[in-house]
């Protein structure tokens, strides 16, 4: 791993562990690495400094145009989801979009069953992808890397995944939108942002699962984590309100320290991003992650549980079975 991010992960303050039903969420602070100056997308978004359109009148699904107007870069989280225009979509990565710039931004749909206009721009959700879609098309996007050096997810998958998530929710959508999921548990979500509070100073959050270590996000900036806090919640609960695995006692600290460990014991690979910065990918056999970095600072920082043993539903061996079966579709 490289030496600025295993050093970035090593230096991290852990807050007290809050508890929900089967989902625990630890809030991780940082004394350093704050760098550069950034919006999110929803502060850019409502001071009116970014557009994001379909690249032309006819469109096209797996690339959006972003115009950004401010003085300083623009975030975009990886999952996270822009709707409106001809379909909704999601950012395949996190982007530092640069200042004063035009960008094409690649997306995956999530609304497969609509390909037609109800605004002529894109607007924010308000959600990111729930972790186990992030889980898969992090995989795939990164196999796209690798083979191609290409942006781009499974777009089937992610149709896959979405439906999957539907059905389990008993969710209605006429487009198989992945917002009318995430709006059909409201009531539940909301439930989970009141026990989890976002803390003065945090930056992050990790967040158990029935037990075990679900994940991890981090972002350089208090104020950008305090803009991105509520929809990181609601993506890993929404998996923890459809997982049906009970919560397991003791350990967690133990838990934490082997999931970091296994974190900078990753493969890691390094692609230039689409925006400001470098984009790291890794890869171990439980672990799966992504890091953005720019100006010897981690902007942002993913990472997820991903064995094939785990208590939390997922297919066996799915990033052994993974690499084999996915053709890149979409």
């Amino acid at each position: 791993m490289d030496a600025l991010i295993n050093r970035y992960l090593s230096k991290l303050e852990f807050g007290e562990l809050q508890q929900f039903k089967n989902i625990g969420v630890v809030p991780l602070f940082l004394s350093a690495n704050h760098g550069p100056e950034y919006l999110t997308l929803k502060e850019a978004i409502e001071k009116k400094l970014i557009t994001i359109t379909e690249i032309s009148h006819s469109g096209s699904v797996p690339e959006l145009k972003a115009t950004n107007k401010a003085e300083i870069p623009i975030l975009l989280l990886d999952g996270e989801e822009l709707a409106g225009a001809k379909q909704n979509r999601v950012l395949n990565t996190t982007i530092l979009l640069k200042e004063n710039s035009e960008t094409i931004i690649p997306v995956s749909c999530t609304e497969q069953n609509r390909w037609s206009y109800v605004s002529d721009e894109f607007d924010d959700s308000g959600h990111i992808m729930s972790r186990k879609l992030r889980v898969d098309k992090t995989c795939s996007v990164s196999e796209s890397l690798n083979r191609f050096e290409e942006f781009k997810a499974d777009q089937g998958a992610v149709w896959d995944g979405i439906d999957e998530m539907r059905v389990s929710a008993k969710a209605h959508s006429p487009t198989n939108a992945m917002k009318d999921i995430f709006e059909s548990r409201a009531n539940d979500l909301d439930e989970c942002l009141k026990t989890f509070k976002c803390l003065p100073s945090q930056r992050g959050l990790l967040v158990f699962i029935g037990g075990e270590v679900a994940g991890l996000d981090l972002v350089s900036l208090e104020s950008a984590y305090k803009m991105l806090h509520s929809k990181l919640v609601k993506s890993y609960a929404m998996d923890a309100l459809l997982n049906k695995t009970r919560e397991k006692d003791g350990g967690k600290a133990k838990k934490i320290k082997d999931f970091l460990e296994e974190a900078k014991m990753c493969n890691e690979s390094k692609y230039k991003s689409i925006g400001h910065g470098w984009d790291y990918r890794y890869e171990g056999l439980t672990v799966i992650g992504s890091a953005l970095v720019y100006h010897e600072t981690v902007i942002h920082t993913a990472f997820f549980r991903n064995d094939e043993d785990n208590e939390m539903g997922q297919e066996e061996g799915r990033m052994s079975d993974y690499r084999r079966r996915r053709s890149f579709r979409g």
